[in-house]
């Protein structure tokens, strides 16, 4: 049976229209606050981290010394979360519908992810919940976290099917050996991608191929 790592923003529920805005305008309050840089500063350093490490969090750990969980606990605070969520009201059942293992693989703190997936109904769906916390702080595309989760699973990444929005993330678990399925509606190709699906519904369909 296989195990299934599902990344949860922009590919569990969509995060662009509310989330992702509100988080990325806490990181540039926060760095502006800690670093003593401008408003425009820290915009080019929150974009500069983010597509040089895959999360905007290990740029300032590495280089600025910030604490990880000061960071995520200001960066990720919602207060009225609920109706910012955006999500397929078919995806518990479709969910349910995979054969396997299943199990939340993310770069989000902790207790943010926890919400969403029991905001979406989803959470008893999946037997683990990976968050950046509990990799180390080593998030992805860095092949420390994804090493991290097969070893504390128990796992053979040949088993595994990564589903994930992000490109880069599934170079890395392509490398490792995994199945890979890309939640886009792009229409480029890239060589590491077993499956790609306009919508994360679509995905009991293409078992076949995985």
């Amino acid at each position: 049976m296989p195990v299934w790592l599902f990344d949860l923003d922009n590919t569990l529920h969509d995060a662009s229209p509310h989330i992702f805005p509100h988080i990325n305008r806490s990181m540039v309050a926060y760095i502006c606050q800690h670093l003593g840089v401008n408003e425009d500063e820290a915009t080019r350093l929150r974009q500069h981290y983010w597509q040089r490490y895959g999360a905007t969090l290990l740029g300032l750990m590495r280089h600025h010394a910030i604490d990880p969980n000061h960071f995520l606990r200001h960066t990720h605070d919602f207060p009225d979360l609920r109706p910012m969520l955006v999500f397929e009201r078919a995806l518990k059942a479709m969910l349910g519908r995979l054969p396997g293992r299943k199990i939340v693989f993310s770069n989000a703190p902790g207790r943010y992810s926890e919400a969403v997936l029991e905001m979406t109904g989803i959470r008893r769906c999946f037997d683990a919940v990976y968050s950046v916390e509990r990799i180390g702080f080593q998030p992805k595309p860095a092949v420390a976290g994804f090493r991290h989760l097969l070893r504390s699973e128990r796992l053979h990444a040949q088993r595994c099917i990564m589903v994930e929005d992000a490109l880069p993330n599934l170079r890395t678990a392509k490398r490792l050996g995994m199945k890979t399925v890309w939640v886009s509606a792009a229409t480029r190709q890239a060589a590491w991608v077993d499956v790609r699906l306009a919508s994360i519904l679509d995905l009991p369909r293409h078992l076949a191929r995985l």
